[in-house]
């Protein structure tokens, strides 16, 4: 492993992680448990762990194949835009559809804007980390 994936990992980890917390137990409890997607009590925090490391795993893989020159973090951000809405998919558009929420509306706009600034800012992050690699 290099350095910078091993940093690239913990970049989108770190970011995930403090994000996710203050955004889901700070700024919106409320609005998560009336919408009642999230009624876990308590939540396992070693399987968001888990999950967050995995994904920054995956991305810190998958930069250096989709870079292709450019500024660093402009490339990361489209970056990060494209596997975020990949992940949007799966974790706001999927589970909308198996889980009964209160509000469609309210759900789907709390997580566009929770995965907007998330992969705007670690996939800045990420391509901070690669800087400008060779296109070999």
């Amino acid at each position: 492993m290099t350095r910078k994936f091993i940093l690239s990992t913990l970049v989108y980890s770190i970011v995930t992680m403090i994000h996710g917390f203050t955004w889901h137990f700070n700024f919106f409890p409320e609005v998560y448990a009336q919408l009642g997607i999230y009624n876990r009590e308590p939540p396992v925090i070693p399987l968001g762990f888990a999950s967050m490391i995995i994904q920054g795993i995956i991305l810190a893989y998958l930069y250096p194949r989709y870079y292709r020159g450019g500024t660093p973090v402009k490339e990361g951000i489209k970056f990060g835009l494209i596997m975020g809405f990949f992940l949007f998919s799966i974790s706001t558009l999927a589970n909308a559809a198996k889980i009964q929420v209160s509000s469609m509306s309210t759900w789907l706009a709390i997580q566009s804007a929770f995965h907007l600034i998330q992969f705007v800012v670690a996939g800045a992050g990420i391509g901070l980390v690669y800087g400008k690699l060779s296109k070999s």
